[in-house]
């Protein structure tokens, strides 16, 4: 099967888990200049320049109780994170961006960078939104350079989760003719003319394909039937990882439910093309799986984006 590269898995670093717990070595690697960390703050990052600040861990100011995260290696370079309380942010010029802020960094040549940067702000949400043990409410402590919490009280272990979610293009009408259909939907939060494709989280049980059917049914109304694989990309916004999919729709009657879409609409290629191009229609932007799929289906790069 061929369909447009999925840019967010670019730059794939090794993530050197088996030194996680091996202070000798962390020590070592954080005292060399080559390493190169990403400071958060909270949950936010700072781009410099349009760019993010990847320094020497000589540069950065640290304080006691800071997490150093081990993101891992790439091109024989030390990579990590440092995570600050949000006070940073604060205290420094320039402005933060969470996750979704940051996207424009990530664009051309800075796409490599994607994982390190997806890595390291998952780490920096569940640092954030895991403030005790789920079990007994004791306080956590952070090991395994910062991939593990274990609790001071009962000593459980807490581990980083993803939550998967499925994204769809779903398709009617015969494949490749000229009224051949794609579905897309907006949000009632979305600027006017912007649509993407239906996306959901997979509940306890189910199976990826069997989300897909029932997203695009609680969504739009429409039944899926064929449901094909596409592709994946991480997604920590805050922690999921985004499952592709191609669906066959075997009704086309759109009911949407309003209290998760504002509209969702069948596209012909030519309607799409025409209004993408005149700015009625805003697409996801060319770094998301969401716009891989679009493209996908419609044969070739569209104009325009997020």
């Amino acid at each position: 099967m061929s369909y447009p590269h999925l840019q967010l898995t670019d730059g794939a670093h090794d993530r050197l888990g088996i030194h996680r717990k091996e202070d000798a070595w962390l020590a070592e690697r954080w005292a060399d200049d080559r390493s190169r960390v990403l400071v958060v703050s909270g949950t936010r990052v700072r781009p410099v320049g349009g760019t993010l600040p990847w320094v020497a861990p000589a540069d950065v100011r640290e304080a006691s109780d800071d997490t150093r995260v081990l993101l891992g290696e790439r091109d024989g370079l030390t990579y990590w994170a440092l995570i600050t309380g949000p006070e940073a942010a604060a205290s420094q010029e320039g402005e933060w961006y969470p996750l979704r802020g940051l996207l424009p960094a990530l664009a051309g040549d800075h796409v490599v960078d994607a994982p390190l940067v997806f890595h390291a702000l998952g780490l920096a949400e569940w640092h954030w939104a895991t403030r005790h043990c789920p079990r007994c409410g004791g306080t956590l402590v952070s090991q395994a350079a910062g991939h593990e919490l274990r609790c001071t009280a009962c000593g459980r272990t807490q581990f980083p989760r993803t939550d998967p979610a499925v994204i769809m293009l779903v398709s009617a009408g015969e494949p490749g003719a000229d009224d051949e259909r794609c579905l897309l939907g907006r949000s009632p939060l979305w600027p006017a003319g912007r649509f993407s494709t239906l996306a959901g989280f997979c509940e306890p049980g189910e199976s990826l394909e069997d989300a897909v059917r029932r997203e695009v049914a609680e969504e739009s109304g429409i039944v899926v039937g064929e449901v094909e694989y596409f592709g994946n990309q991480p997604w920590p916004l805050p922690q999921s990882l985004m499952l592709g999919f191609l669906g066959r729709a075997v009704s086309t009657e759109i009911d949407i439910d309003h209290d998760e879409l504002e509209d969702a609409r069948w596209f012909t290629r030519a309607e799409m093309r025409v209004q993408a191009t005149d700015g009625s229609l805003v697409l996801p932007g060319g770094v998301s799986i969401s716009r891989s799929l679009v493209e996908h289906w419609y044969g070739g790069p569209l104009p325009g984006s997020w």
